[in-house]
């Protein structure tokens, strides 16, 4: 019987980390993708990834932080840091998650 709690309670603490883990892609993505279009900065890719953690992840990600550290001018890197949800208390799961893309410009043919 402790075996069988034992795996329920694993099993749980890695659906929560799983899911704490796309929500901090979800949200590094929206930031590349709100900093990636032209006239935009990565001021903007980062306020908008931390939005959307804010918002659309407030259960599964705790404390985000965004960064657009690792930034150039033709390409946008946004990180997004948070912890998950623990079931054992005091054990921090910390998440982090990149998404890069390339800044959009137009090109004569």
């Amino acid at each position: 019987m402790p075996v069988f709690l034992t795996a329920l309670m694993f099993i749980a603490q890695a659906s929560l980390w799983f899911l704490a883990r796309s929500a901090a892609l979800a949200a590094a993505r929206q930031g590349v993708d709100a900093a990636r279009i032209p006239g935009s900065s990565t001021a903007a890719g980062q306020a908008a990834a931390l939005q959307f953690a804010q918002r659309s992840a407030s259960g599964f990600l705790l404390s985000p932080g965004a960064s657009a550290a690792g930034s150039t001018a033709t390409t946008i890197t946004i990180t997004v840091r948070g912890q998950a949800p623990s079931i054992v208390p005091g054990i921090p799961i910390d998440v982090t998650q990149v998404a890069q893309a390339p800044v959009e410009r137009f090109t004569t043919p």
